[in-house]
């Protein structure tokens, strides 16, 4: 089920085996598995972005506060 969030703050994926690249603040949507969250966004110029991270990753950034869940 897909969840609405909103990345206040330095939330960062790994495209493939290369350098860490930052999701943009801003709204996104989530999509939760057994052992990881995937992220779409819109960027300011139209682009889409879709990452994947760790359910520890996402959950140590929901602790943080860089990313706001809708309802929490």
């Amino acid at each position: 089920m897909t969840q609405h969030a909103m990345i206040r703050g330095e939330v960062c994926f790994r495209a493939g085996d290369g350098v860490l690249m930052p999701v943009p603040d801003g709204e996104v949507d989530i999509d939760v598995a057994d052992d990881s969250v995937t992220l779409h966004w819109h960027d300011g110029q139209g682009n889409t972005g879709t990452a994947a991270i760790t359910r520890d990753e996402y959950e140590r950034y929901v602790r943080e506060g860089k990313i706001r869940a809708d309802g929490h």
